[in-house]
């Protein structure tokens, strides 16, 4: 049987999933953002605000799901069908 505690995930892996995602999704914003608006400048503003802000949401959605636990959606679609 495994140890729920083990289970769960570590700060530190919702913080580097964080930042891995954060990167990806960072880089594709400033590609839309230079190719839009053809200012580079404006590009990296948009993409620098728009990786803190969604890195913090990223991580606060992260760290809630933590708080449903496993199997509690599928009992609760269970219980309605």
């Amino acid at each position: 049987m495994k140890n729920k505690v083990q289970d769960r995930e570590s700060h530190v892996r919702s913080l580097l999933k964080g930042l891995t995602w954060r990167f990806l999704a960072t880089g594709t914003t400033m590609l839309i953002a230079w190719g839009t608006t053809g200012d580079v400048s404006l590009a990296l503003k948009i993409g620098g605000i728009e990786f803190i802000a969604k890195f913090f949401v990223y991580y606060a959605h992260e760290r809630a799901w933590l708080l449903v636990p496993q199997g509690a959606i599928r009992r609760l679609y269970r219980r309605s069908s």
